[in-house]
Parts: C-alpha cells; structure tokens; sequence
C-alpha cells in the first residue's frame, strides 16, 4: 500500500484530504438499514447542490466519503472511486486521484455525482463548468461534522433512513464505549505518531477529539499551542521522551512499518513509560486517518488498551 510521507500526510490532514482505508472485522455492504427505503423523494437539496433524480453514477474522491457511502446503502451507485479508497473492498477502486483530481478523467467516467474532500486545483469550478454536480466533503474537525456528512450523503443519494440508522448506530456505540470509563486523579497521557518523523495530532484535530472522549491527555498540544501547525506538529525525539507518555498509539504501522520493537530502539525510548509498560498501541493507518463510521474502531482501540491500566 502506498502513502505519502508523513510531513505531506500532516499537511493534507489540515486541508481536509484525510487518507486511506483498510480492513475490519465487520464490511460494509449495500443492504439498507432495518426500516430503510432508498425511495426518497427528489429532487432534493444539500446546500448549493440540488439533484433532480437519484444518482446512480457516483465518483468517490474521498475514502471516507467512499466508506460512509457503503456504509448507508448506496454503494451500488458507486462506479468508481479514488485509488486510495481501499474500504470495503467491494468498492470500484480506479485510478482517479483525490490529491491530484483531473477534470477530464471524472468526466469520463460520466457520473451524476462527484464527492470529493477538497478542492484541489478548483476541481470543483472545472466539474461545475462541465455541469456535473459536486458535494465538497471537507475534512471533519468534530464528530459532529461526520454526522452531517452521512446525513447530506443519505439525502443526495435516496438513503436518508438508512443514513440517519448509521449516525444512531454511531452515537449509540460511542455512548456505551465512554459511559463507563474508570475515574483516575490523574489522566493518563499519550502521543499520537503519524509516521517516524514524529508528527503528531493535536486535541483540537479531530483525531484529538476522539483521545478526548476515552480521556486521555495529550502530550503534543503545548507544540502547537498557538494552532500555527493547525494541530499537526512535528515534535523532537526530546520533546516525546521528556513528557513521557504513558500510551504511544502508533498511526504509521502499515505506510512505514512501525512497531513496539521500532519504537523501543529508538535513541532513548526505552525509558519512557509507554515502551516499559509494554503500552506502544499498533493502529490500523486507515481507521485512524478517516472521520467515517469505523471512528468508533479507533475509539474502542484506544479505550480497550487504556482500559488495562488500573485507575
């Protein structure tokens, strides 16, 4: 699987182009939700875009708009997606790139609905001058956020029961994952990797949010403390061993190979509490770079592993 470094990785992420997919124990698939129907009235609205019928050639530039799309029924109007839309595996994947996105190559695939996560190069200008309708889908920063993109993508797409089963489905899990968290005098603390040049998530990215919920404390917030790295800093090999995290959660296990044994040969690594208490967290990249329905995944790995240290 290709990804880009992590210094390019930290910069899209704060632009909103979120990367990757991957595997789980539970796929998606395209059976609506119980009660649902996909006979939803049209035309209908989100913001600026209106849709006269249901679309029934999608182009997904976005693995998380590719994942919400599966994940609310509408995956068999999906007829291409972008090359790092990896999940389900089911998806259409093409080599149409959400990074890089070419007006001419989406226009022939002669879809009736492009969703995209940003607008690179005024992508969305060049499919709106060749009349093809666009949903811009931008980088959540809450879960909030993520709840209105599935919402905005059931309507678009004649899901709307099925969507808002998801988003309940969501609000339900987290609610039950955080409801009994042990009560400590003290949060433990943690350092988020996104790859071995150490940058990091701040609380205020969405990543951080979801640390937020299993209460835990983030020890990369004082190096962008004034939000000029829009919440993904780089840190020194100094700064980590020195706040001494009790948890590291590795995001860079698949695009870079890191592991507890890496982490620990690392020049003075070894005496940091995370690596001594064998509390070095391998993460699945892909869950842990997206903002759709598999947050709850990430949310129950990091309560799960935090769950083992006595409050």
């Amino acid at each position: 699987m290709s990804r880009r470094t992590p210094r390019l990785f930290a910069a899209a992420l704060a632009v909103g182009a979120l990367l990757l997919g991957g595997c789980a124990e539970k796929t998606s698939n395209d059976t609506p939700a119980a009660g649902g129907s996909s006979a939803a009235a049209f035309p209908v609205t989100v913001g600026k875009l209106t849709l006269d019928k249901r679309p029934e050639k999608i182009v997904s530039l976005s693995p998380s708009a590719t994942e919400m799309l599966f994940a609310i029924g509408a995956g068999k109007q999906v007829t291409a997606v972008d090359d790092q839309s990896n999940y389900p595996a089911e998806a259409p994947k093409s080599d149409l790139s959400g990074f890089q996105p070419n007006a001419e190559a989406i226009a022939g695939k002669s879809p009736d609905l492009v969703v995209l996560s940003n607008d690179t190069n005024q992508i969305v200008d060049q499919l709106t001058t060749l009349k093809i309708p666009v949903l811009l889908t931008p980088a959540a920063t809450t879960l909030d956020d993520t709840y209105q993109q599935l919402t905005d993508l059931g309507k678009l797409t004649g899901h709307p029961v099925e969507a808002d089963a998801v988003t309940k489905k969501m609000k339900d899990d987290i609610a039950a994952l955080t409801k009994d968290l042990p009560q400590r005098a003290k949060k433990l603390t943690y350092y988020h990797e996104l790859g071995p040049e150490l940058y990091s998530a701040t609380s205020k990215t969405f990543i951080g949010s979801i640390y937020a919920l299993a209460g835990l404390e983030n020890i990369a917030d004082p190096a962008d403390a004034d939000g000029k790295n829009g919440g993904y800093p780089q840190l020194s090999q100094e700064v980590i061993v020195k706040a001494n995290p009790d948890f590291v959660f590795l995001a860079d296990t698949k695009c870079c190979k890191q592991n507890a044994d890496t982490v620990k040969a690392r020049s003075g690594w070894a005496g940091v509490t995370a690596v001594k208490n064998n509390q070095v967290v391998a993460l699945d990249d892909d869950i842990a770079s997206r903002w759709g329905p598999r947050v709850v995944e990430l949310l129950k790995a990091i309560v799960d592993a935090t769950a083992k240290v006595p409050a």
